[in-house]
């Protein structure tokens, strides 16, 4: 198992998109300026949040297929997709034509359940199918197969002149199933991706269980570890993987009002980190704030990151370009040799 004296191996990052609805291009491009920076400073990755009907990034694949052509090394993905918004079939040919043009670089990160606010969308999502739609385990699974190559109906063959059909999607990339990811807070979720050939996607947000000491870093371990355990021994995969995603502010090379910012921010949310949330126990992990040293040594004391050797660390929401621009370079530069990381040559 990966602990605190293993190097970190992949270092990423995950931000949001947000922009102003006023002038939406305008945040989508900062996104990609992001994107492109990110692989300057030697990033492993970087993640796409998935929002709909609000002023963040509603259709990522096509954010990833424009990134691939501004990047060329970069690994680009998802956190998360939520597919009960999706028709498995469709986002199956998006997500391998992105992948083929970005050159196997996409991570496409999915989790499944009823649409957030579903009563509210549900009329024009779905205005016939609503009551019947299955937002189970077996939507992403459907996905998971058709990604794969596996043949969706008998016909094929040429047909008239030129036409000529496929049985199975379309284009097919080879190797994409590999690279699916499961965004799991719940012990059963994490067993269900491992089992499931999965790589394993958490969070800042885990859910307790019933007799579970409300210590979101051991609820996370135990996760990941019910997740390898389900993956080894279902012997569908042979190298699953596992990426965490805490929010950090690094302020090695913070001004003084950026520092204030940032601490502002963290104090605000702190308190939802102080005890359980809702009825199914929701924990949020505390915000790191600091120099790298000093969130370095916190990680290391974290028994989910002792976990992994792959994060993808959060970028705060609602912060400006500047901001992210001294985050992300003290991360590369300060806090990932911290941990261990070294860029890819």
């Amino acid at each position: 198992m990966p602990d605190s004296s293993r190097p970190l191996r992949k270092l990423g990052f995950l931000t949001i998109g947000l922009f102003d609805p006023a002038d939406p291009a305008a945040g989508h491009e900062s996104t990609l300026q992001v994107i492109e920076m990110g692989e300057r400073l030697g990033f492993d990755s970087a993640w796409l949040r998935h929002r709909h009907l609000q002023f963040g990034i509603s259709s990522p694949i096509a954010i990833m297929a424009a990134a691939s052509q501004r990047t060329s090394r970069i690994h680009l993905g998802t956190a998360v997709t939520p597919v009960g918004w999706e028709n498995p079939l469709r986002l199956a040919e998006d997500l391998a034509t992105v992948d083929l043009l970005s050159g196997g670089r996409i991570n496409p990160g999915l989790s499944v359940g009823e649409p957030i606010n579903y009563d509210t969308v549900k009329h024009e999502l779905y205005p016939d199918t609503a009551e019947q739609e299955d937002f189970s385990y077996s939507r992403v699974e459907r996905l998971a197969r058709l990604i794969d190559g596996e043949p969706v109906r008998e016909f094929s063959g040429k047909h008239g002149v030129v036409e000529e059909f496929s049985n199975r999607v379309e284009p097919h990339s080879a190797g994409l199933r590999d690279r699916l990811w499961y965004g799991a807070a719940s012990l059963k979720s994490a067993d269900w991706a491992g089992a499931n050939g999965f790589n394993l996607l958490t969070s800042s947000v885990v859910f307790a269980e019933a007799g579970q000491e409300p210590s979101f870093a051991h609820i996370q371990q135990a996760q990941i570890r019910a997740f390898r355990e389900a993956a080894a021994a279902s012997g569908a995969r042979r190298s699953a993987r596992v990426s965490q995603g805490l929010v950090v502010i690094p302020t090695d090379s913070a001004t003084a009002q950026q520092r204030e910012k940032y601490q502002r921010y963290v104090d605000e949310r702190t308190p939802r980190t102080l005890a359980p949330q809702g009825p199914r126990g929701m924990l949020f992990a505390p915000d790191l704030i600091g120099t790298s040293e000093q969130i370095a040594e916190q990680l290391h004391a974290h028994a989910g990151f002792q976990e992994v050797d792959e994060v993808a660390f959060a970028l705060p929401f609602s912060f400006d370009q500047e901001d992210y621009v001294q985050i992300l370079t003290d991360i590369a530069t300060t806090l990932g040799p911290a941990l261990g990381w070294t860029p890819e040559p």
